[in-house]
């Protein structure tokens, strides 16, 4: 079966987004966990994805232009990253959104569907957030691995990333990497010792839409 990795940049307090609804102290938004090689496949929520829309739609059509939230212009692996991004297949779970400008989207309309797209032949499908998506499937047992790459700033006020969680999760630490400028690269296997996906499946659907 393929796996969904959750993979996501927080603050040293685990906040996604700071008070202003962004994460402003990440300098780049590109793949930097190792991922790029092993998935086929993307995975987001409704709430992400407008951003992530219009973040990564604006780098493929003006690659030179300062790139929305950094201000910077985008670096060569964001680069890199938004000309994958237009040749992968993404997913977005929501009840609300249908429309897509970026190619290869399609839309998920509960978790169960979430479960049936793990179970067709590929590689790993990165679930790219946002936090309420990634909290949502953890608790429906679908997340098999968490990377994380934690910067060296406690955000305060902000989204918590596992804000919302209604079961304990135990996590087995694979890997630890000391990164550039005081961040650390963290990765864990989502262990299963008390819920199964089906399970998990019922309980998603109560959460609606995401």
């Amino acid at each position: 079966m393929r796996r969904i990795i959750a993979a996501m940049k927080v603050s040293l307090d685990g906040k996604t987004e700071g008070s202003e609804g962004m994460a402003d102290w990440v300098e780049a938004w590109s793949e930097d966990y190792g991922l790029t090689r092993q998935i086929d496949a993307c995975l987001l929520g409704g709430g992400m994805y407008p951003g992530y829309e219009q973040y990564w739609g604006a780098i493929l059509d003006k690659p030179q232009t300062p790139a929305w939230i950094t201000g910077e212009p985008p670096t060569a692996a964001e680069r890199e990253w938004a000309e994958l991004i237009g040749r992968t297949p993404h997913y977005v779970l929501s009840r609300t959104l249908t429309t897509s400008t970026l190619p290869n989207t399609t839309f998920l309309r509960d978790v169960s569907e979430v479960a049936a797209l793990k179970q067709l032949p590929g590689k790993d499908i990165y679930l790219v957030g946002g936090a309420r998506v990634v909290v949502a499937l953890l608790d429906a047992g679908l997340v098999d691995e968490l990377r994380l790459i934690t910067y060296p700033l406690v955000a305060g006020i902000g989204t918590p990333l596992f804000a919302g969680a209604e079961d304990r999760h135990r996590l087995e630490l694979r890997s630890v990497e000391q990164l550039p400028a005081g961040k650390v690269g963290l990765t864990y296997t989502v262990l299963r010792d008390h819920r199964t996906a089906q399970d998990g499946d019922a309980r998603g659907e109560e959460r609606g839409a995401l």
